[in-house]
């Protein structure tokens, strides 16, 4: 056998070695968070359980995506059009594999694109800081942060951060024929892979002078590579429904007018302490703390990742509506690879680490409970 291809294996073998425990913990917290739903809405309402606990890992967003994969968008209210096509796409053809559930396929593409996802982290922060621990560090918060129990069910978040944090090392690297691929996936499986076109576009001028033609036609070709893939989905939906902006306004709809991002802040604060303490107010102490991080994230990584972690961010807090705020800064990974190097004393990494593994339980319970909206 190829020596090379040998010792690339042994480097998967290693990356799995580090990255499966994290991994799997989180499921494990993630069923113990489903007990908890389960148990708390035999108490509460024992005859009427919330129809998302019956969904299980398909619920909320995962219902979209297996409707989609089932059925196509003509089929379903025209609200499923801002789910992207690629996951569902993807989805009904694995459905081969699990004999036609399609809800099945999803969760185990879920699943299996975030146990890559880990290995993507771990390569990514080597390759930036070329520290193991820091490294493996940073598995471990990606794993267990806010919001990060969506990566073991069908929503598309575990392909699209898989896409986005290999296009951050094929942008790093100069390595621009796999950095279009991932910009592909990423303009293809949600709205927000248009952010990825930012960081692109700065390494690319980073390296501009120094790179030949045939480099920067290609680092072009990264930048516009998003837009191409959201752009031949919004030409889709133009010719068949008539507007191609409708994956943007019947999401506007849902999440409420845009805001200033460090307004809505402020006026969060009011709505921790009145009616919506257990709604917006929920999310406040969150947006502060991924705030907080951004400004680290400038500090400590290269620019390029600040930007990319300001705009979804910033997409995110301009929403009247704060719903599903933990998963937008967990689609800000950067933050987390900030959280990471914040915690690099054992006992504040051990506080944190527990923190955010109760965290893994109560939010996914409260998601199966209808409480609290992924």
């Amino acid at each position: 056998m190829n020596e090379a291809l040998v010792a690339r294996l042994r480097g998967v073998l290693l990356d799995l070695r580090e990255v499966i425990i994290p991994w799997l913990t989180t499921r494990v917290l993630i069923a113990i968070g489903f007990v908890t739903a389960f148990a708390a809405s035999d108490q509460l309402a024992p005859s009427n359980r919330p129809n998302v606990l019956t969904e299980g890992l398909i619920a909320w967003d995962g219902t979209w995506y297996r409707d989609i994969a089932e059925f196509g968008y003509s089929s379903i209210d025209p609200e499923g059009l801002r789910f992207f096509p690629l996951f569902p796409l993807l989805g009904r053809a694995f459905s081969v594999v699990t004999l036609g559930r399609t809800d099945v396929a999803l969760i185990l593409m879920a699943n299996i694109a975030s146990l890559f996802l880990a290995i993507a982290i771990r390569r990514l922060v080597i390759f930036e800081r070329g520290s193991k621990e820091l490294a493996n560090r940073a598995v471990w918060i990606v794993c267990l942060f806010p919001g990060a129990f969506v990566l073991a069910w069908g929503y598309a978040e575990s392909l699209w951060l898989l896409a986005a944090v290999f296009g951050f090392w094929a942008i790093r690297t100069r390595r621009w024929g796999w950095a279009i691929a991932a910009g592909l996936i990423v303009g293809f499986s949600r709205p927000l892979g248009i952010a990825f076109a930012a960081p692109a576009a700065i390494e690319l001028i980073r390296v501009w002078k120094q790179a030949k033609s045939t480099e920067r036609v290609v680092g072009v070709g990264t930048v516009l590579a998003p837009f191409a893939a959201t752009g031949a989905y919004l030409l889709w939906v133009n010719t068949t429904f008539g507007d191609a902006w409708l994956p943007f306004s019947v999401q506007g709809d849902l999440r409420g007018s845009t805001a200033n991002p460090l307004v809505r802040i402020w006026d969060g604060f009011s709505q921790m302490f009145g009616a919506e303490r257990l709604g917006d107010g929920l999310h406040i102490p969150f947006a502060i703390a991924f705030v907080a991080l951004l400004v680290l994230t400038f500090r400590w990584w290269p620019v390029s990742y600040g930007i990319f972690a300001a705009i979804v961010l910033a997409a995110a807090l301009g929403a009247e509506n704060l719903n599903s705020l933990e998963r937008y800064g967990l689609n800000a990974f950067p933050l987390a690879l900030s959280l990471a190097v914040a915690t690099r004393n054992a006992k504040f990494d051990r506080v944190v680490t527990t923190v955010l593994a109760g965290g893994v339980v109560a939010l996914s319970a409260l998601a199966w409970t209808g409480a609290y909206v992924p």
